[in-house]
């Protein structure tokens, strides 16, 4: 049996113990995508390989809950009200699962458009107007 053999079983969920509650994770569905897309715009360039999960939190808190409860299939309402420890620990289990969107997919894409901004600003016709004289 190849990998690809394997690529075609479903995801294995990783269960958290969250408050007291027995959480299953998996990937992020395509449904869950235009939600959490959005949520994680705001803290996508933060992201790393091994994230601070504190300074994420304390710099785009609301985007990084929306996001969690996206990709938990939690209420927002409930990640909110969830302990600091809680939360980190859950925000983590979420990145390991869907590691392989974070890393291979979403990273490389803003390192893309971060690249081609900051060429654009570098530019030495950035915000000049050719003259038409």
């Amino acid at each position: 049996m190849g990998n690809d053999t394997f690529a075609a079983l479903p995801p294995v969920p990783v269960s958290v113990e969250i408050a007291g509650e027995r959480i299953d994770l998996t990937p992020i569905k395509v449904g869950d995508l235009p939600a959490f897309a959005r949520a994680v715009q705001p803290l996508a360039a933060s992201l790393s390989a091994s994230p601070d999960w504190l300074a994420l939190l304390a710099e785009h808190g609301d985007a990084a809950i929306v996001a969690i409860a996206v990709a938990a299939r939690r209420p927002v309402d409930w990640v909110s009200g969830l302990d600091l420890d809680d939360a980190v620990h859950l925000a983590e289990a979420v990145f390991e699962v869907n590691a392989d969107f974070f890393i291979r997919r979403l990273l490389p894409s803003v390192m893309r458009a971060a690249a081609r901004i900051g060429q654009t600003l570098e530019s030495p016709t950035h915000g000049v107007t050719p003259s038409n004289v």
